[in-house]
């Protein structure tokens, strides 16, 4: 199979940078307006900070987990495994990193193909064959490729921002006694601004995630490896302690499975799909492959 460019996920990202900009204009009119704040000010504050989260996204993610890059002589079989899936996927090698917890799973971040990070945990690299971990290795280098990992994580730190101050703007309303008290408005807003980012991001998410599974049949031939990996890897979770799957959680949607996840509000906050309907998709794509030989 060769690789195909799935213009749905890049329409969608387009519309998603496009509804989320003017959410958050009228975001900053609103606060401007509410509390009085000099608007070029707000707009200064958000590109800074904007500015910080693009160029080092990849080292706060890390950090975030506590992955750590790694050497080739340290991962000898792991860096030769991700040239080979480079070289078929004609991306540039990333930088590959391991963390190490119980929680089975992976991710990628970087704001470009040339700026990438590919990690594992220790633990998925212990209870995946080779070929599985291959299709795991695949699946987050068509995230890279998709360049849908700087979407994500740029939107997500809009989201960040209106939930800082959901959290902020109600204790600062207690001690304003100004009429009116702005500070609730504000609050009110920035929880309809939550809301809207999360669903626009959640959705595109979830998208995201199909076109990466399939991104990676394309690169290893294999649809079948991803399928046990998912389940293995989903299955084996379901025996980690939740504390244990807490300390990652903040990494849930840069995660090829969450490491928790619930029903929220009918799949409408997911980060991703359900496993079930990946690994139908999955199915029909290997019944493609099987029907081209």
């Amino acid at each position: 199979m060769k690789w195909k460019r799935d213009y749905g996920l890049t329409m969608r990202m387009i519309f998603t940078w496009a509804l989320l900009l003017l959410v958050y204009l009228i975001f900053l009119t609103v606060l401007q307006a509410v509390l009085g704040l000099s608007l070029q000010l707000l707009i200064g504050i958000a590109f800074v900070m904007a500015f910080s989260q693009y160029f080092f996204s990849d080292k706060l993610v890390l950090m975030s987990t506590g992955a750590r890059v790694v050497a080739e002589d340290e991962y000898p079989e792991l860096h030769r495994m991700v040239e080979r899936l480079c070289a078929t996927a004609d991306l540039p090698k990333p930088r590959i990193a391991i963390m190490q917890s119980p929680v089975p799973n992976a991710f990628a971040t970087g704001r470009s193909p040339k700026h990438g990070v590919v990690a594992v945990t220790d633990s998925i690299m212990r209870i995946l064959s080779k070929e599985e971990l291959e299709a795991v290795i695949a699946h987050e280098l068509s995230h890279i490729k998709n360049r849908d990992v700087m979407t994500l994580t740029i939107a997500s730190f809009l989201a960040m921002v209106a939930s800082l101050i959901v959290q902020n703007a109600l204790f600062a309303s207690l001690f304003d006694r100004r009429d009116g008290n702005p500070w609730i408005i504000a609050w009110i807003v920035a929880i309809l601004v939550w809301v809207a980012a999360t669903l626009l991001i959640r959705t595109l998410s979830r998208y995201r995630e199909f076109t990466a599974d399939r991104g990676a049949a394309y690169i290893t031939n294999n649809p079948k490896a991803l399928q046990t990996a998912l389940l293995k890897i989903s299955n084996r979770m379901d025996t980690v302690p939740r504390q244990k799957k807490q300390e990652v959680e903040g990494a849930n949607a840069f995660f090829i499975i969450p490491a928790l996840s619930g029903q929220s509000l009918m799949e409408l906050f997911s980060t991703h799909p359900p496993l079930e309907k990946r690994i139908a998709a999955l199915e029909k794509l290997n019944e493609e492959i099987r029907g081209g030989w």
